[in-house]
């Protein structure tokens, strides 16, 4: 129920999903029933196709995100987080408030043991089909080193294991490549970084090698991540009125669908608030596609042995 153009357009796009993912993949609509049942039947879909939880209560935009969940028990947000955390559903994905999906990936589902704060990642278009990921992009606007060493193999883990990278490599996003340039938040990053036998560290990275092939993983503090993902929506905007290219068609989000919340106890997939039916299918797939690789369990692993080290 959440999301600007909600409930037509999830519906729409679970349609899409359901057609596209496995036979014994169960995919569960939660919202208002009533009108669950209405929307498929005007899309000509059989309800027997999907599940269906009853939350009639809506966390909007405007709401405020931790309020919500107290106001709002009922909501098909609210709903979602206790079925995760109930291992009732192996999955969530929204297109809803993204304050209240963070809330609830903290505070009811909880991260992995040994986050210091879990953060979301998103999609960066190379040349040659290739792709890269981004974190975090919006989350922690504040990091210490710590945490961008954690963001690291967190995003080094997402790329091997959903993205089939080998060997991925990872870089610190900086304002040179020396290691001694940067702030004092990024010196000390890009040195435990070094230190950092769980990921395939190649040193600083400068903005003009976000959609290079120089790295496979960039590393930054959601402030930064989160203006330069903008900016690259920004050019794609522009862009697409103007010319039609199959390199920049790629920054539609609408194909990637969604990020994961990576290192929280749970499958936690959040898409743009303006998601139509496209998006909604590929942020269905994506969370089919994280699910399939344990990703949580394999975060679970990596942490512990980085612990043990340390």
């Amino acid at each position: 129920m959440g999301g600007d153009y909600a409930p037509d357009e999830a519906i729409k796009g679970a349609i899409l999903a359901r057609n596209e993912l496995p036979e014994n993949v169960g995919l569960l609509l939660i919202g208002d029933e009533k009108i669950i049942r209405q929307k498929l039947s005007e899309n000509n879909s059989d309800p027997s196709l999907f599940g269906i939880f009853h939350a009639p209560e809506v966390i909007t935009m405007a709401d405020n995100p931790t309020r919500a969940f107290q106001q709002k028990p009922n909501s098909s947000i609210a709903a979602g987080f206790g079925l995760l955390k109930q291992k009732k559903i192996q999955a969530f994905a929204s297109a809803g408030n993204t304050g209240a999906m963070l809330v609830g990936a903290v505070l009811v589902i909880k991260t992995i043991p040994g986050i210091l704060r879990p953060c979301i990642s998103s999609i960066i278009p190379k040349e040659d089909d290739k792709l890269g990921i981004i974190l975090d992009v919006g989350v922690n606007s504040d990091c210490k080193p710590e945490v961008l060493q954690q963001f690291a193999i967190l995003g080094s883990l997402l790329a091997k294991h959903v993205y089939n990278f080998i060997n991925p490599k990872v870089g610190l996003m900086s304002i040179g490549e020396e290691e001694e340039k940067g702030n004092s938040v990024t010196i000390a990053a890009h040195q435990l970084l070094k230190e950092t036998a769980e990921i395939n560290f190649i040193g600083n990275l400068e903005g003009r090698d976000l959609f290079n092939d120089k790295a496979d993983v960039v590393v930054c503090d959601g402030f930064t991540g989160n203006i330069m993902l903008k900016e690259a929506e920004a050019f794609y905007e522009i862009i697409s009125k103007k010319i039609s290219d199959p390199y920049f068609e790629r920054f539609n989000y609408e194909a990637i669908g969604g990020a994961p919340v990576l290192g929280v106890n749970g499958n936690v997939i959040i898409a743009h608030g303006i998601s139509k039916a496209p998006a909604v299918k590929s942020m269905i797939s994506l969370a089919y596609e994280v699910m399939v690789a344990r990703l949580n369990e394999r975060i679970e692993q990596a942490l512990g042995q980085v612990v043990q080290q340390s």
